[in-house]
């Protein structure tokens, strides 16, 4: 039998003071180190015998007691029999289901598992890991390879839950520990019995451990009696000391519900007869209290009630300390003004005479001053108020805004003084200062303002006065000015001043094409800033580029507008003729000598013609020059460029005659041809052709005299092979037919190109031979296209011509609207042609051209419509002229409906601008006078037959729009109104109709809509039930007002928010409330105040108070924890702490650096949470130490020695700290130190340390045994 020691630190520490009290021979002067014997630095290993031998002996330094060590990795090794294996392999054992089953157990564990087979067919399982993991793992090995049994067992229900455990934790753990499976019945169900299924050793296992807890509970007890409330601080006492006292001496816990909970009933746990003597106390308090006692009632102020009552409640218990009495003091939401004291007779007095101190020690003051002055008053940044506050710390100065009123709180004498202090400052104020409002309609507030606020910065400096003028969304037209009387007044007539000129003011809009929008605005405005200061009193805007708009805004009085608007037309007509440009082809090798030295001569040539000259840039393929400017000055530039260039080389121009049908031919797809001949020819010559259709023949050719005449040949050429290739072919054809051969959008004639591929060109409009048509292409191509038209030609010349006698007075009808009814005859006739007689003629004969048919059914239809325009009648319709613009709708769309399905005539009068008729009333109101004479311009003509008439009369009728009036309440206005209008506009464009809003300093509750009566019911409805939307989502406002405020300890509130705000989210969440915490300076921080429903806000209050409770029951204790083990119980980042933190349910906190205790963890939690924890903690630090002691111990002796200081080459030894040789660990009267000459082995000797492959001739053993090669 062996026997194991670590050696530790301490062991080892506690060995060598024993040696050092020990009187050993030789000992060394006390200024030299103590050198130790080889005994007593390797000391033997004990045996049994000898020990018992020398038991009175006393025991040496490695007889010390060690401390057991956990391991961190255990092993269990269990069976499972035969008869209870769930697979019976035949197979070969390790291959079947139950490899497969513990290979999946070994994955989800992370625990090593090894099965062996006994020679009874049983089952060895043995399993490795950390204890969590081999306890899961030998679970799931239970359930999933050994049959399963069950069994109940009964035990009272009330016991059930301690089987459970706090969330389950307690289950859990017991299921792990047996292998089984627990099921409790739900607390619903009545039934007593728990069913555990699993082996027969863990099922009896895990009955023993349920019927052990029953057992334990059997023992405790739980009462709750319930009391009256107002007793309840005789039984806590003072600061909770007495319940306290009682909890100690009995050993029960007493649960007293707090001020704030109102709940009678007192709860006691422990032990029975811990509980029954509490219980017995608590009564005996009680009765006691409620005989002796008897109850005072006073009347103080509710705004003293918080002074009574002190921060938290600490004046009530300091009264109650030192009298015995209990103050009851009415809930905050409570108007009642009544405190009850209540208490023995005798000390009723003294507590009432501490009540009215603590009342009175505080004073309440009201100073009256306007409310215009409070901010003077406190001064710029707070300064005057400040020196008040600074002086006098403990008053309480609140200024309440828009009210005529300071309240000061604080100590009588300092409230005095602070009264004084500031009426005197109201006093001074009052004389030096004034104000004034005016009434400023707000569409002028932003240029009283100014760009970024310089014309009212000006006006504030000027005059030294306060100018407040209100926000957009205020929507208020009052501007208050503060400040030095006679400045207030200046201020206010230069502000009136500013308003008249702005209502004096006219807007002007100038349109100017996009594209010029930048030039005139110059680079970084240079040039519009020229025009604005020569026109200061003009306000330009120009649109936004995204807008894509021309319209330039000017905004100013009247005459500077009109000059203003005058001059920027004169600009941009000089510069839209300064915008001409034109191309200028210039050889790239000759763009330097262009520029010339510096830019001299392209400067010079930009200054003499006035124009603007880009060259491409330099690294780009294109030769062109882009000149810019007048027309004139456009042409001499290009002539000087040119001139230039014909002066550096022989640059020659030439004219070639080529016919103009071969052009296109000769330029080639996308010029690919004509790009050819000029690279064939150097690259240096320019061909340039005249633009299509301008039936020029001429091509020039520029550049040197060489390359010009071989481009000329060249282009002769080819222009010959063209004419060989094509052939062209002249059709003989009317004008007249030309049209109907091109078809409508050149269908028919494209149709003869796609089949036969060959070119038809119609002459032009000025050509002589206007019946000549030329087909051009292949000889078979052009054959095949000439003989299509033909054809074509053939068919027209069937075509017949006929005429019809039509009234000239219908004629308007058939030629009107751009000719619309003869389109539609031509659409269903066949295309036939119809031709009236130019107006003025006089002539009633109308041709019809065109299929003999098709023109016969044209004539009949003539026929009828002249029939419906003779029998036809003209009705007239009153509506008022401001209406016309609504029935026509926009771009006329309505009125061209009513004619379309009525077919009607509909013409509306001339407007009538002048102010000869009566005013026009806003929104269709009736005149007041009574009916309206119908003038002239209201006059609407319908005509056609006389019932389509009536017809169109009544739909037209039906276009007029209406008002009314919806009944909406001006405070819900501007919710309809929408942000930026847009609620309002989009009900207008969704229902077709205008809605007026009245303006908000009117106040009326009526909102009018006009349009057609169908549009003005739908918009009506749609109104009333966004009135009633609204106000139900203001009585929804009301209702989640709610507010309560509740007093909670500061130390609990993180508990409360939780890690990164977690449970209060969640209670935020659970309950839909608003909760807030106080700030860090709010005076108040006990105080949560929670706002939303009623009913939630009640339920959240509950469940904050319930958190409450249960962290008022947790307690904190300290852990002596090696501060060397902290960084790793606490992990990387913390992690492995906040696992252990949410594992037990606690909190851990380590000591700060530098901490006088560095060892001390406190943990927070549950009494039985926090032992768990402390425990886990314990054995944490146990192992923990384990691998520092190794670590240590290893640090000191494999401490390598220090080098030479001098650096030496080969050198061996080392030197100590004084510079001479280190002697390392050193030992008296070891073996090779003996009389018998044994020494130490040479390292430097080869013999004793001899080379591999080295023959060595063996030497006599030493000390060190017989050496081994």
């Amino acid at each position: 039998m062996s026997s194991v020691a670590v050696l530790t630190p301490e062991s080892f520490a506690e060995h060598r003071s024993g040696l050092k009290d020990q009187e050993l021979t030789g000992c060394v002067t006390e200024d030299e180190a103590y050198i130790p014997t080889y005994l007593e630095a390797f000391p033997p290993l004990p045996e049994k015998s000898a020990a018992e031998a020398k038991a009175g002996e006393p025991t040496n330094a490695w007889g010390t007691k060690i401390k057991p060590i956990k391991a961190s990795v255990i092993t269990q090794v269990f069976h499972v029999p035969l008869e209870e294996r769930r697979y019976k392999d035949n197979g070969q054992f390790g291959e079947g289901e139950e490899a497969k089953v513990c290979l999946d157990i070994m994955q989800r564990t992370g625990a090593h598992i090894e099965l062996s087979l006994a020679k009874d067919q049983g089952l060895s399982v043995m399993v490795t890991g950390k204890l969590d993991s081999v306890m899961k793992a030998r679970k799931e090995i239970v359930a999933r390879l050994q049959t399963q049994a069950s069994a109940t067992i009964a035990i009272p229900k009330e016991h059930h839950r301690f089987v459970i455990g706090k969330n389950g934790e307690k289950l859990q753990e017991l299921e792990l520990k047996t292998a089984t499976k627990i099921a409790i019945p739900r607390p619903d169900d009545p039934s007593t019995n728990i069913r555990i299924t699993g082996t027969k050793e863990g099922i009896e296992k895990a009955r023993h451990e349920v019927l052990l807890i029953s057992a334990e509970q059997d023992k405790r007890a739980v009462e709750r009696v319930s009391l009256e409330k107002v007793f309840h601080p005789f039984i806590a006492g003072a600061h909770n000391r007495l319940v306290q006292e009682l909890s100690q001496e009995t050993g029960a816990r007493i649960s007293v519900p707090p001020p704030s909970l109102p709940k009678d009933e007192i709860v006691i746990t422990g032990e029975k007869e811990a509980v029954a003597l509490a219980l017995s106390r608590i009564r005996a308090i009680y009765d006691d209290k409620k005989r002796k006692t008897t109850t005072i009632s006073v009347e103080v102020k509710k705004s003293q009630h918080k002074y009574i009552v002190g921060p938290k409640g600490t004046t009530l218990q300091e009264i109650l300390d030192t009298t015995g009495v209990s103050v009851e003091m009415p809930p905050p939401d409570s108007v009642s003004e009544t405190i009850i004291l209540r208490g023995e007779p005798d000390r009723l007095g003294p507590a009432l005479t501490q009540v009215y101190a603590k009342a009175k020690s505080v004073m309440v003051v009201e100073v009256t001053a306007p409310a215009w002055l409070h901010r003077f008053i406190i001064g710029k940044k707070g300064q005057n108020i400040g020196r008040i506050t600074q002086q006098l710390p403990r008053v309480h100065i609140e200024f309440t805004d828009g009210e005529e009123r300071i309240s000061l709180e604080g100590p009588t004498e300092e409230v005095m003084r602070a009264q004084s202090q500031i009426q005197e400052i109201i006093k001074d104020l009052l004389v030096r200062m004034d104000y004034t409002e005016v009434i400023i309609e707000q569409r002028f507030h932003r240029h009283l303002i100014g760009k970024n606020g310089t014309n009212i910065n000006r006006i504030k400096e000027q005059y030294k006065v306060s100018v407040r003028i209100p926000q957009d969304c205020e929507r208020s037209g009052l501007v208050r000015i503060e400040g030095d009387p006679k400045g207030v007044q200046m201020a206010r007539r230069e502000l009136l001043e500013m308003v008249q000129r702005m209502e004096n003011e006219r807007t002007k809009d100038l349109i100017v094409e996009q594209k010029y929008h930048r030039t005139v605005i110059g680079q970084k405005g240079e040039k519009i800033k020229e025009v604005r200061d020569k026109f200061p009193e003009v306000i330009i805007n120009f649109p936004d580029p995204a807008q894509k708009s021309d319209v330039v805004q000017l905004r100013g009085p009247k005459n500077e507008v009109e000059k203003c608007g005058k001059f920027l037309q004169k600009l941009i007509a000089e510069l839209i003729e300064n915008s001409f440009s034109l191309s200028v082809p210039i050889f790239k090798q000759f763009h330097k000598n262009i520029i010339g030295k510096g830019g001299a001569n392209i400067k010079k040539i930009r200054e003499e013609t006035n124009t603007k000259i880009d060259l491409p840039t330099e690294n780009s393929n294109s030769e062109m020059i882009v000149i810019t400017g007048r027309k004139n000055h456009c042409e001499a530039a290009r002539e000087r460029i040119l001139a230039i260039q014909r002066d550096l080389a022989n640059i020659k121009e030439m004219e070639v005659a080529i016919p103009a049908k071969l052009h296109n031919s000769l330029i080639g797809s996308k010029g690919c041809l004509v790009r050819a001949v000029m690279e064939e020819c150097g690259g240096s010559v320019h061909i340039h052709f005249p633009s299509e259709g301008s039936g020029s023949d001429q091509v020039t050719i520029r550049g040197p005299a060489g390359e010009v005449e071989r481009a000329r040949r060249q282009l002769l050429q080819l222009a010959e092979e063209k004419q060989v290739n094509n052939f062209t072919a002249e059709l003989q054809a009317k004008p007249e037919y030309h049209r109907f051969l091109i078809g409508k959008g050149g269908a028919n004639i494209r149709r003869v190109r796609d089949k036969t591929g060959a070119r038809i060109i119609f002459p032009a409009p000025d050509d002589g031979e206007q019946e000549c048509i030329t087909i051009v292409g292949r000889e078979e191509a052009v054959r095949l296209a000439q003989k299509e038209l033909e054809a074509l030609v053939k068919n027209l010349d069937d075509v017949v011509e006929d005429s019809m006698a039509v009234d000239p007075r219908h004629h308007r009808h058939f030629v009107c609207r751009r000719g619309q009814v003869l389109r539609e005859l031509a659409e269903e006739y066949g295309g036939v042609a119809v031709s009236f007689p130019r107006t003025g003629a006089h002539s009633q004969r109308v041709t019809l051209k065109g299929a003999k048919d098709c023109v016969e059914a044209a004539k009949r239809r003539i026929q009828e419509i002249i029939e419906d325009l003779e029998s036809q009648v003209s009705v007239e319709v009153c509506i008022l002229q401001r209406y016309h613009r609504a029935v026509m709708g926009p771009k006329g769309c309505r009125i061209q409906q009513l004619t379309k399905e009525h077919q009607v005539q509909v013409k509306f009068p001339e407007r009538d601008d002048g102010n000869t008729g009566p005013d026009p009333q806003e929104n269709g109101d009736a005149s007041p006078d009574g009916e309206v004479i119908p003038r002239k311009c209201d006059i609407i003509t319908i005509s056609g037959r006389a019932e389509k008439c009536e017809l169109a009369k009544a739909a037209l009728l039906a276009l007029v729009p209406v008002t009314e009036d919806v009944e909406a309440s001006y405070e819900l206005h501007r919710y309809i109104i929408g942000q930026k209008g847009s609620g309002i506009r989009k009900m207008m464009e969704e229902y077709e109709v205008n809605i007026w809003v009245p303006q908000p300093d009117q106040q009326w509750d009526v909102i009018r809509v006009t349009g057609q009566v169908i549009n003005v019911e739908r918009a009506k409805q749609r109104l009333l039930e966004r009135v009633k939307e609204l106000q139900a989502e203001q009585e929804d406002r009301a209702l989640r007002s709610y507010k309560v405020t509740m007093s909670v300890e500061p130390k609990f509130h993180p508990k409360i928010i939780g890690r990164k705000g977690a449970v209060i989210s969640q209670i935020r969440k659970d309950h839909d409330v608003s909760i807030q915490f106080p700030d860090k300076g709010d005076e108040q921080q006990d105080v949560i105040v929670i706002s939303g429903y009623e009913c939630n806000v009640e339920e959240a209050r509950v469940a904050i108070q319930r958190l409450v409770s249960e962290l008022q029951e947790m307690v904190s204790r300290d852990a002596r924890l090696d501060p060397r083990t902290h960084a790793r119980i606490i992990g990387a980042r913390g992690k492995a702490v906040r696992k252990l933190m949410e594992e037990f349910k606690v909190d851990i906190r380590f000591p700060p650096p530098g901490s006088d205790e560095p060892d001390r963890v406190m943990v927070t939690g549950l009494p039985e949470t926090v032992d768990n924890a402390i425990d886990h903690l314990l054995n944490l630090e146990e192992e923990y130490m384990l691998s520092v002691t190794e670590t240590e111990t290893m640090a000191a002796y494999m401490k390598p020695p220090s080098r030479y200081g001098g650096g030496g080459a080969g050198g061996g030894g080392g030197e100590d700290s004084n510079g001479g040789p280190a002697k390392g660990f050193v030992v008296r009267d070891a073996p090779w130190n003996a009389a018998g000459g044994n020494k130490a082995p040479d390292m430097s000797s080869a013999e004793d340390f001899p080379t591999f492959g080295a023959s060595v001739a063996p030497k006599q053993t030493t000390a060190w045994g017989p050496k081994k090669f």
